[in-house]
């Protein structure tokens, strides 16, 4: 029987308005929502007087506005960003403009994940070079909030949670979200590197998360669980169908998803080239070229 995650798909929010989720932390999400960013990008406003904003989204001058109009005589002193997807890290071009605050994030788009560039990659930022970049598990501070760099890759090479500890809270960007599972998407996203971020989360003891799109999950270990076992069923399904005769990965996509509407193909097929990556990076299966057409053996 499959795992199920519990998935959490309510949300009680307006675009443009400034929600107070606890003590520390305000979200406004941004109007640009779509099968990939659920109802839009949520930007969080962490602190009091002098705040930091994680991820102000895409470029978007209205969303921009929005978080300005709910600081009023506040002043943003951090601009964090988990990764650089157009949803997430452009918005800082805009937001820079009228605020004096560095950016903050673990490297520019592809730069440490040692694999090609792709110009052609979906959604990816390759504008955005942060002002200072941060190291796995440095910490910065200010009088009513500090931040913790967690580094999280799988989803992009160079995606970074942010921990609260003052609520013990973890902003985990897209590397968990309370709505979907994660798209990893070669070449930058790598589900080996995901898996192991999943692993990491599981070592934690967070006792809140809060996406950047979707509502917070409140029970993080269980969920990481499921998500991480979802992994390893939709591994076993691959491993399956090769074993039955099914080499291609267009032959193998419409069984392994076949509750899914066609038009999500691109996207699962992006994350199904993650998973055979995976499967041959463990020597589960092996790759060769046939007919230029790149097929899957079990070795």
């Amino acid at each position: 029987m499959a795992v199920e995650i519990p998935f959490q798909k309510d949300l009680n929010f307006e675009y443009g308005r400034a929600d107070q989720l606890s003590p520390l932390i305000r979200r406004v999400i941004a109007k640009n929502p779509s099968p990939f960013t659920f109802y839009g990008t949520g930007t969080y406003i962490v602190g009091r007087g002098q705040v930091a904003v994680i991820d102000p989204g895409p470029a978007d001058q209205n969303h921009i506005d929005s978080i300005l109009a709910a600081l009023q005589d506040e002043v943003i002193s951090h601009i964090f960003v988990t990764h650089t997807h157009v949803d997430h890290s452009p918005g800082c071009v805009l937001l820079q403009q009228q605020v004096d605050a560095k950016t903050y994030a673990y490297a520019r788009h592809g730069d440490d994940s040692g694999r090609e560039r792709d110009d052609s990659e979906f959604g990816a930022d390759w504008d955005f070079k942060p002002d200072v970049l941060l190291e796995d598990g440095e910490s910065i501070q200010s009088q009513t909030w500090s931040l913790e760099a967690i580094f999280t890759p799988g989803h992009a090479s160079n995606h970074l949670s942010f921990y609260l500890p003052q609520e013990r809270a973890l902003f985990c960007g897209d590397a968990v979200m309370g709505w979907s599972t994660t798209i990893v998407s070669p070449p930058d996203g790598n589900m080996v590197d995901y898996m192991k971020t999943l692993d990491r989360l599981l070592e934690r003891d967070d006792a809140i998360y809060y996406p950047t799109h979707g509502a917070p999950i409140e029970k993080p270990d269980p969920f990481v669980r499921a998500l991480y076992q979802h992994r390893l069923e939709r591994e076993q399904q691959v491993a399956d169908c090769v074993a039955s005769g099914l080499h291609s990965l267009a032959e193998i996509l419409p069984v392994v998803y076949s509750e899914l509407d066609p038009s999500m193909y691109p996207a699962a097929l992006r994350s199904l080239m993650a998973t055979f990556e995976c499967l041959v990076e463990k020597n589960q299966l092996i790759s060769t070229v046939v007919d230029n057409e790149e097929q899957f053996h079990v070795p």
